[in-house]
């Protein structure tokens, strides 16, 4: 009676363990699907993918002009701010080009080089900006990106997906994935050695 108790605990352990494993897989199938989906794509239509260093020439804040909205946006979307241009020169060209937070900024309003986030206060944002203008005249090398191909003349502080940012958008779901497979290897070969071990 005892060994029956044992056995069909050991199966129910054993069910979980499965049910465990397999819905580990699962969620990193759909992770990898998601990240397919969304983050692949913006990394693979990046141009911005060589390094170099910059040295900015001027920076300047002009007169406030309107955030332009996205295609589908409403009209209070649309938000005036102090617009941030900065050239810098390229040192591996000697180009004068002008510098882009990120690839999504050229995207949102090709005339600035920094396109805030619609705040209420505006007051915040044009102390922002300053801020930034004088970090840009107060460190006059940095490293930036270009693009090798040519398409585009400008250049971006930083990539919104750089290569290190997506092997670490893929390391949950591979863990995730090992982790399953893992368990449900160690289930099999557990169900393996019961079968065997009952037919000795």
């Amino acid at each position: 009676m005892l060994g029956k108790k044992l056995v069909t605990a050991q199966k129910r352990g054993e069910t979980r363990a499965l049910c465990l494993g397999l819905g580990m897989v699962a969620c990193s199938m759909m992770m990898y699907f998601f990240i397919g989906i969304t983050i692949v794509p913006f990394y693979t239509k990046s141009v911005w993918t060589a390094e170099t260093m910059c040295k900015v020439l001027k920076a300047n804040i002009n007169d406030k002009v309107l955030c332009p909205n996205s295609e589908g946006s409403e009209d209070e979307d649309i938000f005036p701010y102090p617009c941030l241009q900065v050239w810098v020169n390229l040192t591996t060209s000697g180009q004068e080009v002008m510098l882009y937070q990120t690839e999504d900024t050229l995207e949102r309003n090709p005339k600035c080089s920094y396109v805030p986030d619609k705040l209420e206060n505006s007051e915040e944002v044009k102390a922002r900006i300053e801020t930034i203008a004088s970090n840009f005249k107060k460190y006059q090398t940095f490293p930036c990106y270009y693009d090798p191909g040519g398409t585009q003349t400008n250049v971006i502080l930083s990539r919104l997906y750089p290569p290190k940012g997506l092997l670490f958008a893929f390391l949950w779901p591979t863990l995730m994935f090992t982790g399953g497979c893992l368990i449900i290897a160690l289930v099999k070969i557990s169900q393996y050695f019961s079968v065997l071990s009952a037919w000795q």
